[in-house]
This record gives C-alpha cells, structure tokens and sequence, in this order.
C-alpha cells in the first residue's frame, strides 16, 4: 500500500496540472472519454504486459533516443514531453496501431493521447524518482491502483 498511499499523496497534495505537465486533470478527462485507453496504459506498464513492463517501456524510449524523457518521468524533476511521432517510433507502428484497434481511435490520436497520459502515469506511480525494483505489478493491480486514484482527481 506504500506506492497508493505516495501516489494519492501527491495528488491530493495539489499537483493538478495539465496532462502534458505531468498532472492528473487532463488524463482524467482523457480516460472519461475513452476508458479503455486506461487499459492500454496499464497493459503497457504492467509486469505481465506485451512491452515487460516499466522497465521494458524505458529500455524502449532509450533504445529511441528517448532516455531523457523517460527518465525525467520517473525523476522527481519536471517532465519532458513527447510527440505521439516520438511514442510511435520508441513502441513501434504495430504497436500504436493494436492499440488503437482496440480503442476505436485512429493512429495518430492514439499515439497523441498516450504521448500525453504516460508522463503524469509515470510520474505518479514513481513518486519517489525511482522505479520500484520489482516493477509496477500486475495490469491487474495497475487497473485498480490507477482506477481509484483517477476517480479521486
């Protein structure tokens, strides 16, 4: 419960801002829109996920050239934005493109509205500046943890 107790912490703490600051107000609205985008997210961060994990996801952005910006996510500085281009060439076209088969949304939206979520979800589940050695957990408990704390926001 550490990693909830941190994560509501620092939202309750006032840290709203927009999504592409890191905050949790445009996300919220974001997943309001189209909840299965939360689902993507989770599925990507998860341990049991397609991308391994937190740790997969970052050797991803850093195999792209986009280790700074990623580690500025899990950092406890301000985080680096990313285009949906940028996000699209660190996960790959086939990946964006599955997702958003999934969410009924076109390549670039999704890639746009995920380059905006995964900063602030980043950000809030590593509220520490590292990331937990034994990853995020499951998509599971991803989905529940991030479920209640965007109804909190």
């Amino acid at each position: 419960m550490g990693l909830l107790d941190s994560v509501l912490g620092a939202v309750m703490g006032g840290q709203q801002q927009g999504a592409a600051g890191g905050g949790l107000a445009g996300i919220v609205g974001m997943v309001e829109s189209n909840p299965q985008l939360l689902q993507a997210v989770t599925g990507m961060l998860g341990n049991d996920g397609e991308h391994g994990g937190l740790g997969g996801l970052v050797g991803k952005f850093q195999q792209a050239g986009l280790g700074d910006a990623v580690n500025s996510w899990i950092g406890t500085g301000a985080n680096q934005p990313i285009s949906g281009d940028q996000l699209t060439q660190a996960l790959g076209s086939g990946a964006v493109g599955d997702i958003a088969a999934k969410l009924g949304l076109s390549h670039g939206d999704t890639a746009n509205q995920l380059a905006q979520m995964l900063p602030g979800i980043i950000n809030h589940l590593t509220p520490n500046g590292q990331a937990p050695a034994g990853g995020l957990g499951s998509t599971g408990d991803l989905m529940g943890m991030l479920g209640g704390l965007l109804q909190k926001s």
